[in-house]
């Protein structure tokens, strides 16, 4: 009986409204071996979304008890709410050869890194910043205070983007998913980050 080969550990950052969410879960029904880590959070559910399913939903005092245990592979605030990577889960996963992702903010992509060296980062940008901004109140789902604070932060996040391995932009949905196929299968020498055609986007969202 022969060993599997130990998984393979995929990080996916984006500012909010950049569709990453949509993408990760297009891409799972793509891959087969690939499998997504389900997050620990104290934000509310959304409507349809399940305990297990999208996050581990926990109150603040459960989240900072896994904290202090040492729970974590990686955790951080994002807006008012706490997320977390379980450690325990995710190692195990790893061992048995499934290929991971996990959809979390560039704080958190900085302290998986740092765990696991061998990770293959990946940031996703919008095409543009009213692209951004349209997509957000799209939602419908936060008010245009909650909006103007995703937009301010948006830019806060994408100033990180340099710091991953690869990044594309979600103009076209397919395109993208492509793309992402293309990172998965290790053809991704086209989308590494530091790429010049990159960084006039880049200037741009940053402005």
């Amino acid at each position: 009986m022969t060993t599997p080969r130990p998984g393979r550990l995929f990080v996916v950052s984006a500012p909010s409204g950049a569709g990453k969410t949509s993408l990760v879960k297009a891409l799972l029904a793509l891959e087969p071996r690939l499998a997504v880590s389900v997050s620990h959070t104290t934000r509310a559910p959304r409507p349809n979304e399940q305990d297990g399913r999208e996050y581990h939903f926990v109150s603040p005092d459960e989240f900072n008890a896994l904290v202090q245990s040492g729970g974590f592979l990686e955790h951080a605030r994002v807006f008012d709410n706490q997320y977390g990577t379980g450690r325990e889960q995710l190692e195990a996963r790893l061992a048995a050869g499934h290929d991971i992702i996990l959809e979390i903010d560039w704080q958190g992509a900085q302290q998986v890194r740092a765990a696991r060296p061998g990770t293959e980062s990946i940031f996703i940008l919008p095409p543009s910043q009213p692209a951004l901004r349209q997509r957000l109140e799209g939602r419908g789902t936060d008010s245009p205070e909650v909006i103007a604070r995703r937009l301010a932060d948006a830019q806060g996040d994408m100033a990180h983007c340099n710091e991953f391995d690869y990044a594309v932009v979600n103009d076209d949905f397919q395109q993208t998913l492509g793309e992402l196929q293309q990172i998965i299968a290790g053809d991704s020498a086209p989308f590494r980050s530091d790429r010049v055609a990159l960084q006039g986007l880049l200037a741009n969202l940053l402005a």
